[in-house]
């Protein structure tokens, strides 16, 4: 799988900004220039693991050239067409090509590059010849697991994951075996280059799989640590959801003229999900999340909270209600993660409280519900936390809290969605009684329609309604009533909690939501937070909540090493995994460099002006 040069490769652009009613994209050929691809996402929400077929071209897979094996082993898993990003990648990547992908979750971007990269593998027993590098554990195990599963016409290829937290002496062990395709976060192959272990001297292929996410999780110099390590005449893929600019100095960096492919998304996916905000104060959060909890979905739920301690605390709280409840956070070990997911995928958990790094890459079909009890103020962790539900062309319905505080915000994400979300009452006992009596009834109709399999124990349960009609003088209706009590147990029926708060919370949010409409006539809403003063510039550092940076630590670190006094710093503004900061005008080059260097945190604040 050596890598071809461009100036020996025919190549062509593809634009297809429209797709005719087959779906098919307008084609245009251009002589010896890089390939740019502007292709609408499928609005069938094609899966990456589950489905590809969505009715792109009749002639489905076959115009690929793949070998009979993998047209088979596609066939069987009822992979028919291709989605726009295959369509768009699987051609440049059999050339050999570097490729450039921007693309959501959903579009099928691991066949894109899985695909090709296994028809293009000779197993010849040797060191790896693919690495992908992947931002999680959760999602390293994702791709490996597609890999094998499309290399099933080729039982003798190897794939290994490699991630902290698992045995590294087993990993090791697979190495020295032959694997042809590793699959690992970041500072697991670092360890491993390092001790020698994963020989990359024949490596062929390089994936970054979700660039942006390494880039947020502060990856982003481990990558390319990485990729100082590897020949230099190798294929490299780089797919993304968003292309922030370092993530493009990468590309332009590490890559040679690659093709560059962008998958627009349509309306379609995110219409498969509701997504609904409701306005609570942080000390009614857990009895809001109790009701929507008991009004929206009976189905598998995933709870977002910002930090490890709210995981459990949450936790705690809904199993001594009664729910089946598993928490997902850093300090789970990987072992026990594992384990964890298939209990919700199979029905034994119903809820999973999570923190966005250890829910990353999670797939389960089942998710019908997707709670942030947490505000996410970073647009891309929003987008993540939503797409876990309504998968695999399935609706859902995501819930957002936002305290009173936070409702500027909601346009931010708004705009990231590309539509509305609709605001939501927190539940009142009225509409949890009518959940309650219709999930009642729902439970007893399957229970009339279903057969037991042990037809004696049907026999003997006929027999004591009959003796209790008799013998007893007991009436069918009282012994009915009497079954119900006892499925019920000691919780009641009907909810008759009180429920002042709820209408004090929506008073609020009202009174609230007026005083941010006069802000926003007056031009100052509160999304933007208004502009700096005209003696002020504003900038952006690379540390945020995540890190547990607070106002002071910012101004402690730039008054240090720039010599300003506190009050000469502005306005202080913390998000996710960023934050914002107001400094005089014209701060001398030297003094601004410097700054890029200094550490809050752990962190370089690596400052830009915003």
């Amino acid at each position: 799988m050596t890598k071809k040069k461009q100036h020996e490769e025919p190549s062509c652009s593809i634009e297809a900004n429209s797709l005719n009613e087959e779906g098919t994209s307008k084609e245009k050929v251009l002589d010896n220039e890089p390939t740019k691809m502007d292709v609408e996402s499928c609005t069938q929400n094609p899966e990456e693991e589950t489905t590809a077929s969505n009715n792109i071209d009749s002639r489905g897979f076959d115009e690929f050239g793949f070998s009979e094996e993998l047209r088979n082993t596609l066939s069987q898993k009822g992979y028919n067409s291709p989605t726009p990003i295959q369509k768009a990648a699987i051609p440049e990547l059999m050339l050999g090509r570097d490729l450039v992908g921007q693309a959501q979750t959903g579009t099928g971007k691991t066949a894109a590059f899985a695909l090709p990269i296994l028809e293009r593998l000779h197993n010849d027993g040797g060191p790896p010849q693919v690495l992908v590098l992947a931002p999680t554990r959760e999602l390293a195990m994702q791709v490996a697991e597609s890999f094998r599963s499309y290399a099933a016409g080729h039982p003798h290829l190897k794939v290994l994951p490699i991630y902290g937290g698992a045995d590294f002496r087993y990993q090791i062990n697979s190495l020295k075996r032959g694997v042809d395709v590793v699959v690992g976060t970041p500072g697991r192959v670092m360890d491993h280059i390092r001790q020698g272990t994963l020989d990359t001297r024949a490596l062929k292929c390089l994936v970054l799989d979700e660039a942006d996410e390494m880039l947020r999780m502060g990856f982003i110099d481990d990558v390319e640590w990485v990729l100082e390590q590897l020949p230099s005449d190798r294929q490299m893929v780089l797919f993304s959801a968003t292309m922030p600019s370092e993530i493009r100095r990468l590309s332009k960096k590490y890559l040679n003229s690659p093709a560059e492919i962008t998958i627009k998304a349509t309306s379609q996916k995110e219409n498969l999900i509701r997504q609904r905000f409701l306005i609570v104060q942080n000390s009614y959060k857990i009895e809001a999340l109790q009701r929507v909890l008991e009004a929206v979905s009976e189905e598998g739920v995933i709870i977002f909270t910002r930090t490890k301690v709210i995981t459990l605390t949450v936790a705690e709280r809904l199993e001594a209600i009664g729910h089946s409840v598993a928490v997902l956070n850093g300090d789970v070990p990987q072992n026990q993660r594992e384990r964890t997911v298939e209990r919700l995928r199979q029905g034994s958990v119903n809820i999973l409280v999570a923190t966005d790094v250890a829910a990353r890459g999670l797939d389960v079909d089942r998710i019908g519900l997707v709670i942030n009890y947490d505000m996410p103020f970073d647009k891309e962790a929003y987008i993540h936390r939503i797409g876990r539900t309504g998968r695999a062309g399935r609706t859902g319905e995501a819930v957002l809290f936002v305290n009173p505080r936070e409702r500027g915000f909601l346009n931010n994400l708004e705009r990231a969605v590309g539509q509305s979300i609709d605001r939501m009452e927190i539940p009142s006992n009225e509409t949890i009684n009518t959940n309650r009596v219709k999930r009642l009834q729902d439970r007893l109709l399957k229970e009339v329609t279903a057969e037991r399999e042990n037809h004696k124990e049907t026999d003997i349960l006929n027999e004591l309604i009959l003796n209790m009609e008799g013998e007893l003088n007991i009436d069918a209706k009282q012994i009915a009533l009497a079954a119900i009590s006892l499925s019920l147990g000691k919780n009641p029926l009907l909810e008759n909690g009180d429920e002042s708060w709820i209408k004090q919370s929506s008073q609020r949010a009202n009174r609230n939501g007026r005083r941010d409409d006069r802000f926003k006539k007056r031009g100052r809403n509160e999304i933007d937070n208004g502009q700096p003063d005209n003696h002020m510039e504003r900038f952006r550092v690379e540390v945020g909540y995540r890190d547990r940076v607070k106002p002071g630590n910012l101004v402690g670190a730039i008054a240090n090493e720039t010599g300003l006094k506190g009050r000469m710093i502005g306005r202080i503004r913390i998000f996710e995994n960023y934050s914002l900061v107001d400094l005089p005008k014209e701060m001398p080059p030297n003094i601004f460099n410097s700054l890029k260097k200094v550490k809050v945190m752990n962190r370089e604040l690596q400052i830009n002006r915003n």
